[in-house]
């Protein structure tokens, strides 16, 4: 069918810019109409969500996409005052799977962004470090070594996940700061 299947995924990622090509965004509104019936708004909502925020497509996106799918008989709409329900049909259910891996790989890169955002949010908002255990372990430390600890702890965060070599890397740094710190500065005065 012509208009789907337009390559968001090609080089294994988002591309910059428009997050998907049209006929992408027209199987993933069509796959999550299968879950059950949504106005335009809960789409851009859904999306938004899904991605951590990294995607949030303009109502300028989706409504063309919902019409779209209107005019080529993949979906219903039903008027409910000034809002519009969309409801995917039977040829909208034929699409979505004979696309469905596609679909579930798109919806699953745009969960996986979505956990690394709130994992780079977690890192970068200081309301959660304040929960964060080791924090309670010095209260009263506001010296360059408190500093020094956050900045490890970013750091740490910022390469998580690491390979085995990477993670053997890591480790070896922190054992010669733990033995530097262990000797008294002996090691190095």
């Amino acid at each position: 069918m012509r208009g789907f299947r337009g390559g968001m995924m090609g080089g294994g990622g988002f591309r910059m810019g428009r997050k998907f090509a049209s006929g992408d965004l027209q199987l993933v509104i069509l796959a999550l109409l299968v879950e059950q019936p949504r106005h335009g708004y809960e789409l851009i909502k859904l999306l938004e969500e899904r991605s951590g925020g990294f995607y949030v497509p303009s109502p300028g996106v989706i409504y063309p996409a919902l019409t779209y799918l209107e005019e080529t008989g993949l979906a219903d709409v039903e008027s409910e005052g000034t809002k519009k329900l969309y409801r995917i049909t039977e040829s909208g259910r034929r699409l979505v799977e004979e696309n469905q891996s596609m679909i579930d790989m798109t919806l699953g890169k745009l969960e996986k962004i979505g956990a690394k955002m709130a994992h780079v949010r977690k890192i970068f908002d200081p309301e959660s470090r304040n929960g964060d255990r080791d924090e309670d372990a010095f209260p009263e430390d506001k010296s360059e070594v408190a500093a020094a600890r956050m900045l490890l702890k970013s750091a740490l965060r910022l390469r998580y996940p690491w390979s085995k070599d990477e993670a053997k890397r890591i480790a070896g740094i922190l054992e010669r700061a733990a033995g530097e710190i262990l000797a008294g500065g002996r090691s190095g005065e």
